[in-house]
């Protein structure tokens, strides 16, 4: 599926989603991208971020244009950016992160992204 297909519902979101997937990129220059019909996903060894349009939230209380990063850690986050974090396994924890702004596209969130990373490639 081509990225622009996925973005066919929510155009007003594709610039959002170039500025993030430039991130990872220049963060992590061996990630493979796969573009599925819900969500777009990003792996090494195994997923260890993906983007999606998720209902973590009321719609009332969702942003314009935003996209919803989704990673995994051994260990939840306390982060009032967090709308949504669930143990669907045993110290493996699923985190949903509402962005709409580039500037949300900040260190704090990189850190979280590359300690996925970490925690994908050491499964």
């Amino acid at each position: 599926m081509d990225t622009l297909v996925f973005f066919s519902g929510h155009p007003d979101a594709l610039e959002l989603y170039r500025v993030f997937e430039d991130l990872l990129y220049r963060e992590f220059p061996c990630v493979n991208r796969r573009v599925q019909k819900t969500q777009i996903t990003f792996y090494n060894r195994h997923v260890f971020a993906c983007v999606s349009f998720a209902r973590v939230k009321k719609k009332a209380e969702l942003p314009e244009g935003y996209l919803v990063i989704t990673i995994g850690l051994p260990a939840p986050l306390e982060s009032p950016r967090i709308a949504v974090k669930t143990e669907p396994y045993p110290n493996r924890w699923t985190h949903h992160i509402v962005i709409s702004r580039p500037e949300e596209l900040d260190g704090e969130l990189t850190d979280w992204i590359r300690a996925s990373y970490d925690f994908a490639e050491a499964k």
